[in-house]
């Protein structure tokens, strides 16, 4: 490591892992350079001959190389706690993929070594934490502008796979393999930003189906109602499976609106005044007025609308951006690893209210429990080892 670069190692050259050393070899991200690649598969090593960086098909042996001041892990969602701890317990800086982990109980393990290497900088990969549009919004739920939470939800369903997406790999879409379906491999950047956003909820209860409209033992289709406590709720809709696909976040408070098309189109909708002063203070005649569809609301709402546009690519590379100005500089992090164990444990909260039937605790979460249902869902595949 210079002053100026971290030199970055990437566990695993697939389609991200590949994506992230174009952009660095691209220069786009001025603060890194690839400081060496592994992948299990030796045909790879003829793009680190490319890319002139050595080559291994082992990571513990990467790490110890000394070419590598810093690790991304763009490999199975098992693995990345596993990969982490290795990284940080060496003293290399740890950037892991979504999700930290597949189940909390292994998600915690990783965060609380972490906690125990203050001096490391471990990070989640939630580049979409860097869309300045979820940003500005991020702002404005805090500000308290618009008052308290009453209601959020999101439909996310533009994660359309075709059944030769899962077919691909024998480890795809398993419990004992990928660990999930939509919640653990589409869905994880909807999860952490919306908890990042509106809170982090208090319970779930949610109806999935499994293998709906796929050839697949996972969750293709999923309906969540969460609990935020006082009295606020949020449902989250998503599903691989609708070739049309939506996009649309909407929350709803005490003093407006905001509705999210497509990630990238905004509507604020202010209120002059809490909706319940406004409603207390309506007369007889207005709610005549409102049956009519003549009630004038001008002075009582406003709307703002703004097009973020989209900015594809960008986000990676500033997750790396802060990623490395947090190892050069003590910068503080977009997203913590920490951070990583809320979207986790929502999505293992849908799993197991879905499977029980039961509304499940996210503050007190049961997480042996779920791992007993989850490795009894890996027996009955008997393909792959449980999980502990």
């Amino acid at each position: 490591m210079t002053d100026q670069q971290v030199r970055l190692g990437i566990i695993g050259l697939g389609a991200e892992g590949g994506m992230y050393a174009n952009f660095i070899d691209e220069g786009r991200v001025p603060t890194m350079r690839i400081g060496a690649i592994c992948d299990i598969d030796e045909t790879k090593k003829a793009r680190a001959e490319e890319l002139g960086v050595p080559f291994y098909t082992d990571y513990v042996e990467m790490l110890d190389s000394g070419e590598v001041d810093a690790v991304v892990t763009t490999v199975p969602h098992y693995l990345h706690p596993e990969m982490g701890i290795k990284a940080l317990e060496k003293g290399i800086h740890a950037l892991v993929e979504k999700p930290v982990g597949v189940y909390t109980k292994q998600a915690r393990e990783l965060i609380d070594y972490a906690a125990s290497k203050p001096e490391l900088v471990f990070g989640v990969f939630f580049n979409q934490r860097t869309n300045q549009l979820y940003k500005d919004l991020k702002d404005l739920l805090a500000s308290g502008e618009l008052g308290a939470l009453r209601h959020t939800s999101w439909i996310i369903t533009t994660w359309w796979r075709p059944q030769g997406y899962y077919d691909q790999s024998d480890w795809r879409a398993t419990w004992g393999g990928e660990g999930g379906g939509v919640l653990v491999n589409q869905a994880p950047h909807q999860l952490d930003l919306w908890q990042w956003i509106c809170g982090v909820p208090k319970s779930v209860f949610a109806k999935a189906s499994f293998g709906f409209k796929r050839d697949i033992a996972v969750e293709d289709e999923v309906t969540a109602l969460v609990d935020f406590g006082n009295g606020a709720t949020g449902t989250f809709i998503t599903c691989t499976h609708d070739i049309a696909g939506t996009d649309r976040l909407e929350i709803l408070c005490d003093k407006g609106k905001v509705v999210v098309d497509n990630s990238k189109t905004v509507t604020i909708t202010r209120l002059s005044e809490p909706e319940q002063e406004f409603s207390k203070g309506m007369s007889m005649e207005e709610v005549g007025k409102l049956f009519k569809g003549e009630l004038d609301l001008s002075d009582k709402l406003s709307t703002e609308t703004k097009d973020y546009g989209s900015v594809w690519g960008e986000q990676h590379c500033d997750v790396m951006k802060n990623f490395a100005d947090a190892v050069l500089n003590g910068a503080q992090l977009i997203a913590p690893g920490g951070d990583g164990i809320h979207g986790v444990r929502l999505a293992n909260g849908i799993h197991l209210s879905a499977w029980t039937g039961e509304e499940v605790s996210l503050e007190n979460f049961d997480e042996t429990r779920y791992l007993d249902e989850l490795n009894k869902r890996i027996r009955e595949e008997g393909t792959f080892e449980e999980r502990n």
